[in-house]
């Protein structure tokens, strides 16, 4: 299963590296690619994840917006 992330405020890749590292740490998560760039964050999950938590895990503690999910 795969699933797109919209984030606006990521900067750097810095920033990318700290969206990366928390959606990984979710334990259905098994990769996620993430891109200031295009503001996105591509995951690949091995079983459903409330939207509600992906937000709350990409958007690292408020640091970033997540402005959609698909």
């Amino acid at each position: 299963m795969k699933k797109t992330i919209f984030i606006e405020g990521m900067g750097c890749s810095g920033c990318e590296n700290r969206v990366k590292n928390a959606l990984e740490a979710l334990p259905q998560v098994t990769d996620a690619k993430v891109s200031k760039d295009t503001g996105t964050a591509l995951v690949e999950l091995t079983e459903a994840v409330a939207d509600t938590i992906l937000t709350e895990t990409a958007s690292c503690g408020g640091k970033y917006t997540v402005t959609g999910i698909e």
